[in-house]
């Protein structure tokens, strides 16, 4: 999982933001899973970035699509 700056994110086009948010949220619902069964997190920062990177793609989809709204 890479770190998207959210200038990379407004480039990528709307399919690719769509699976990487799929995926994105598959893998943390799979650290989640990790974490309620007693088991260790590979990296304890992992799900903190996880859900940061979630939260910055939700929104930014939510500006694209407001400005789509407003313009169109």
């Amino acid at each position: 999982m890479s770190l998207k700056k959210p200038s990379e994110i407004r480039e990528m086009q709307p399919e690719e933001r769509e699976s990487r948010l799929r995926e994105l949220r598959s893998e943390l619902m799979n650290e989640r899973g990790v974490a309620s069964m007693g088991g260790q997190p590979t990296s304890p920062g992992r799900m903190r970035a996880l859900k940061k990177q979630i939260a910055r793609l939700t929104t930014i989809m939510r500006e694209i699509e407001l400005e789509a709204e407003y313009n169109g």
